[in-house]
């Protein structure tokens, strides 16, 4: 529902009417050369259905990293792409290493250990006792564990929180689409409209919370845009009074301020919330906006008796508050990291003990250049990574990738969404139903047409059957998978 039939971001795309000549597909509605293959339906002949992330379109994929404000050739930028796999060994693999924010540090202290080194070995003996080395490291070693442990934790709880929102989003789709009654004649239609409506707005909120928590306030973005753009939001009046300011969010740092924030160079890093800050409107909070909107439908649709079960109704506005819960607990994670004293001194103390550890390595003489650059590495890339995994939503490579898990919950939402409520009869019924494979190839009608005592008895031997079998390959456990089938048609 992505295209300017009114769809959804990342899933359902719009159908046209039966056969044109000149087809125009939905998901962003471009005219396309090559045709797809027909349905027929009724005699009439229908284009396919296809999502904005079908290979049918030549339409971008908005939820993709690829088609947002990020370079696309950006190797160094993320989140990562789960989906690519590397074959270089992971101790070779660039992609996603701390290494590059490493690189001054590391000259850095191998200038300092040179000068140190040239000191005792050409002017005057420097060296001190190793013992320093020994009490200083275990204060260290508990400092950075305290600052690895913090800081995964908080990345661990994010992805907690969006595996929530996937399972909630999924649970309150199946509410809307399964239990959601459809009226008679017309109010059917709307009633159908109504509930990809709705399905569309769980898709904004995940896409509108990612926005969020990455400080990007308003609605330009290519994967929101035509998800919010018929709602009324403080967001939205943001975008269209202040359209230089929403779209200065896309313009790409300098070459020296890029090369800066790649190496980790503080002075080169940009405030997140400056976006914010310079606001001229009030930005509101767009995914709590969108809650609203989903509890006014669901309102309504419990006031036109299309949720009659009280527990549907609980279910759905339990779900409702399970998203508030995944947008308080997300923006707790987001505004809370390690408190400023703890991060200052752990990284006060990780420096003072490389700077320190020279002076404790002279008796290797013109081996203490590389052996403090060495250790220095270790220490340091401990601090860097607690460092790097403290905000689990922005854009780095170790960040969750969150357009991935938008994706993965608007391709769920088609999938909800794809088949419309059958009665159960339809397949519980069917000649394909083997309702006592595989130890019993038939279906359905066949045992329809045996006692109640035969079917008792039936299951009762699969409970057997399971049991024998489980005995037989604890006693031949070099036999081949090829288990001997149990006909038992005749019980």
């Amino acid at each position: 529902m992505g295209g300017e039939e009114g769809g959804h971001g990342g899933g359902m795309a719009a159908i046209s009417e039966p056969a044109a000549p000149t087809t125009t597909h939905g998901g962003g509605g471009m005219n396309h050369d090559s045709k797809p293959g027909d349905i027929v339906t009724n005699g009439a002949k229908l284009e396919h259905a296809v999502s904005p992330m079908s290979p049918i379109l030549h339409t971008p994929n908005p939820f993709s990293r690829k088609n947002t404000s990020l370079d696309i050739d950006d190797y160094f930028k993320g989140p990562r792409d789960l989906q690519k796999h590397s074959k270089w060994p992971i101790f070779m693999q660039m992609h996603g290493s701390i290494l590059p924010k490493m690189i001054l540090p590391l000259i850095f202290v191998g200038g300092w250990s040179t000068l140190l080194t040239l000191i005792h070995m050409k002017i005057a003996k420097i060296a001190v006792s190793s013992i320093l080395l020994t009490v200083l490291g275990f204060v260290v070693g508990l400092g950075l564990s305290f600052r690895s442990s913090t800081a995964y934790e908080r990345y661990a709880e994010g992805r907690r929180y969006w595996a929530q929102l996937i399972l909630t989003s999924q649970n309150l789709a199946r509410v809307y689409w399964v239990n959601a009654k459809e009226r008679e004649g017309e109010l059917g239609k709307k009633d159908l409209l109504a509930k990809l409506s709705a399905l569309n707005l769980l898709v904004a909120f995940a896409v509108s919370l990612k926005h969020k928590l990455r400080f990007e306030p308003y609605t330009c973005y290519e994967d929101i845009t035509h998800l919010v753009a018929h709602l009324d939001t403080f967001a939205r009046a943001a975008t269209e009074h202040e359209p230089e300011k929403a779209h200065r969010t896309f313009a790409k740092p300098g070459f020296f301020k890029g090369v800066g924030e790649y190496l980790g160079v503080s002075f080169a890093a940009s405030n997140p919330r400056k976006v914010i800050k310079k606001a001229g409107r009030p930005l509101g909070n767009l995914p709590l906006e969108i809650l609203s909107y989903l509890a006014s439908l669901t309102d309504e649709f419990i006031t036109n008796g299309q949720l009659p079960i009280p527990m549907q109704q609980t279910l759905a506005f339990n779900n409702i508050v399970a998203l508030n819960d995944v947008l308080v607990g997300t923006d707790r994670v987001l505004n809370t990291p390690l408190p400023i004293a703890y991060a200052i001194a752990i990284s006060q103390i990780t420096w003072v003990y490389v700077l320190v550890l020279p002076f404790q390595l002279l008796t290797l003489e013109w081996v203490t250049i590389p052996a403090t650059v060495v250790a220095s590495y270790i220490i340091l890339g401990i601090l860097f990574i607690g460092r790097e995994i403290e905000n689990p939503f922005g854009h780095d490579v170790n960040d969750l990738p969150l357009e991935a898990f938008c994706a993965q919950i608007a391709s769920d939402i088609d999938v909800i969404a794809s088949r419309r409520k059958r009665p159960s009869a339809e397949w519980v019924e069917s000649s394909q139903n083997r309702v006592f494979w595989p130890l019993s190839n038939s279906g359905y009608p066949v045992w329809l047409h045996r006692s109640e005592d035969k079917i008792h008895a039936m299951v009762q031997h699969k409970v057997e059957a399971h049991f024998d079998s489980a005995e037989h390959e604890e006693a031949h456990p070099k036999e081949k998978a090829g288990r001997e089938k149990v006909t038992v048609d005749k019980v």
